[in-house]
């Protein structure tokens, strides 16, 4: 009796620790596949980035010509999420891709500069004071970056409203946290960038857009480059190629001036004022890649945020003072994300079945069922 009593505890104590051993197996799996998908990925995927080559002067040494180079990254359109529209889990899953996906580009590629060209705010527009506050901590948190790296913020139609929901106490407050004002000269090794409050391009003579447009006509002689939210004026997306670029069915339709693009009134001025060698703008969500006056590109650059788009990209520039060169560096995709996980949780269900028993050979299985039919 006492050898039965010691054997069945034997046998218990064995049994426990292979259901541990088992459970710490599945945590094992679990974690490596979270670390994984919220972290390593981004690492993976950025890491095959690279600064592209630019052309430098002959006559600069090695050293000075990898000095003179200014590395800049640009971003457009996160749109976090305010209080009105915002699910919690929704700013939970796309605020996390897109922390990760910037603090993991910021260790990996270490840009001189940093551009986000508008719409950082989904409801800068309508936000009261204490929400708006909510907003802007979280994107503090989210785009923080090392004191060796500038932020560079353009303002977009959601963060301040369109044309008809625009008013200087927006305008303020969002200068006020980022440092912006329309027609503003950032001059960085010997680049010259003029960022644009495009939303006030509108050509009916308010009070803001008079003030703009003038700021811009007395900076117009010293334009390299330029940044901005809304696209100059174009049909349509017709043109535009690449796998980012907007959907098949979408390409065709036309697009609405100062809504979808700046006025072809408004795009003229920009282009005589400045003959820019270089625009980047945001606003359409996808990619897209246009020749003005058949010489000066603009670079539509897509939403960094998977809420927008499956493939969120950034565009990295070596720029110098005489020549550019782009190179697009793509996240990791949602849907990839999404199948890692469900191929994950497949494997696990597979593993508990296994262990109870219940994916046995045909005839064993169907022997058990047989029994169990007896037994009733």
């Amino acid at each position: 009796m006492a050898t039965m009593r010691s054997n069945l505890g034997i046998m218990k104590i064995l049994h426990l620790k292979k259901r541990g051993c088992f459970l710490l197996k599945l945590l094992c799996l679990v974690a490596l596949v979270l670390i994984f998908c919220e972290f390593l990925i981004y690492y993976v995927v950025i890491f095959q980035c690279h600064w592209p080559e630019v052309k430098i002067e002959a006559h600069r040494s090695s050293k000075q010509s990898s000095a003179s180079v200014l590395k800049a990254m640009f971003l457009s359109d996160t749109h976090l999420l305010g209080e009105i529209k915002g699910h919690w889990l929704d700013k939970l899953r796309r605020e996390w891709q897109m922390e990760r996906a910037f603090q993991t580009a910021l260790s990996l590629l270490v840009p001189d500069i940093v551009f986000i060209l508008g719409d950082v705010f989904d409801e800068g527009k309508w936000s009261f004071s204490q929400a708006w506050a909510d907003d802007v901590r979280r994107f503090q948190k989210m785009f923080r970056h090392p004191v060796c790296t500038e932020l560079m913020v353009v303002v977009g139609n959601h963060d301040i409203g369109f044309h008809y929901e625009m008013t200087a106490y927006k305008l303020k407050r969002f200068a006020k946290v980022f440092n912006f004002t329309s027609g503003k000269l950032i001059t960085r090794k010997g680049v010259n960038f003029v960022m644009v409050n495009s939303v006030a391009l509108e050509g009916d003579g308010c009070t803001i857009c008079s003030r703009a447009e003038a700021k811009l006509m007395k900076l117009s002689h010293k334009l390299n480059c330029s940044q901005q939210h809304y696209p100059l004026y174009r049909r349509n997306d017709a043109e535009c190629a690449g796998e980012d670029s907007a959907l098949p069915e979408e390409k065709n339709i036309p697009f609405k001036e100062k809504y979808d693009v700046l006025s072809r009134e408004a795009s003229q001025k920009l282009l005589w004022w400045f003959h820019p060698r270089l625009i980047l703008s945001g606003h359409t969500h996808s990619a897209c890649e246009v020749l003005h006056n058949g010489k000066i590109p603009e670079i539509s650059v897509p939403s960094f945020s998977w809420r927008n788009r499956n493939n969120p990209s950034f565009i990295m520039g070596s720029i110098t003072p005489t020549n550019f060169s782009l190179y697009k560096c793509f996240l990791p995709l949602e849907s990839r994300v999404v199948t890692i996980y469900c191929i994950a949780g497949a494997l696990l269900g597979v593993l508990i079945l296994a262990h109870l028993q219940l994916l046995s050979p045909p005839f064993y299985f169907a022997q058990h069922l047989i029994r169990k039919h007896k037994a009733v």
